[in-house]
């Protein structure tokens, strides 16, 4: 009797866990499907943003900006600023796991190059985790679950102001990119210097001949075409910073959810394990308690 009470128990601790697992399956849903929207509506934002940068780069020649420049082995401070982004809860598969790897990875292949990491972190995952490894966090980033322009604005602003000023040489994002519901891939990718969007012919460089297919548009630019890279280089940055926070938040979502559906589903399956076993331990136990009676039974009639 006492093993079939301890499966019981066991069981009906199981089928709990199952409805707490079930109720954060249809919350992460809920989320999901709103930071999705707001995911895949900034993106046709951002890339024009790039294409406007580009044109005008085009119209202009020979671009010169603060934000595109390569520091040379003269102006090096061999300092990189890496922004990491994980979660501040778990439950999320490997959500988390894949983005540190990640950006483990670009520590240890900077640091072997000999340069040092500035540290931002945002996310309580990240920063235990690199508080475990011992390792200096310049900056701990405080977003709210659903991130807004204006958290992420401010923070654009002093990563670029680091980098005019040469206090580093270039600054990274590791963060978890959003492909699709069922593709998202840790990725590092490089927010300043922006000479990967913008990329500046260099001097005595001739450009190469358009295809005779191809039929270059003509713009007029007001104002002229350097104020508005001006004000668009810096844009893109902050915009490339802001998708990159909602691309996390929408793959954390849909990480969460697929989690907790396969939890979900594991104690579904041990439920009914625990119920044949309990069926199979009480028929058991009726059959000794039958065997027992018979036995006095006949101890009678021999009686």
């Amino acid at each position: 009797m006492a093993k079939a009470r301890a499966i019981v128990k066991r069981r009906k601790a199981v089928r709990n866990i199952r409805k707490i697992t079930k109720t954060m399956q249809m919350i992460a849903t809920a989320k999901f499907q709103k930071s999705l929207r707001r995911a895949v509506g900034t993106k046709p934002y951002s890339k024009k943003v790039r294409e406007l940068v580009r044109e005008l780069a085009a119209s202009l020649g020979d671009v010169d900006h603060p934000l595109l420049r390569r520091p040379t082995d003269a102006d090096r401070t061999k300092r990189i600023g890496l922004v990491v982004v994980t979660s501040n809860r778990g439950l999320a598969g490997a959500y988390n796991g894949s983005v540190l790897r990640a950006a483990n990875a670009f520590i240890r292949q900077q640091e072997a190059a000999g340069n040092a990491i500035d540290l931002y972190v945002t996310g309580k995952k990240g920063v235990s985790y690199f508080n475990f490894q011992r390792r200096p966090i310049t900056q701990r980033i405080e977003v709210s679950d659903n991130p807004r322009f204006a958290e992420v604005e401010g923070l654009a602003n002093t990563f670029m102001q680091q980098f005019t000023e040469g206090k580093v040489d270039s600054v990274y994002v590791a963060y978890m990119n959003f492909v699709s519901a069922g593709v998202q891939k840790p990725e590092v990718t490089s927010l300043l210097p922006l000479a990967g969007v913008v990329e500046a012919p260099k001097p005595g460089a001739t450009a190469a001949a358009p295809a005779a297919t191809t039929e270059n548009a003509v713009y007029d630019f007001l104002p002229d075409p350097q104020s508005l890279l001006d004000e668009l280089l810096p844009l893109t940055v902050r915009t490339a910073l802001f998708q990159s926070y909602l691309d996390a938040t929408t793959s954390e979502h849909v990480s969460r959810m697929v989690a907790m559906k396969s939890a979900t589903d594991n104690a579904d399956k041990m439920v009914k394990s625990l119920t044949m076993k309990y069926n199979r331990a009480r028929q058991s136990q009726i059959t000794t308690e039958l065997s027992e009676i018979m036995g006095g039974v006949e101890a009678m009639k021999g009686a």
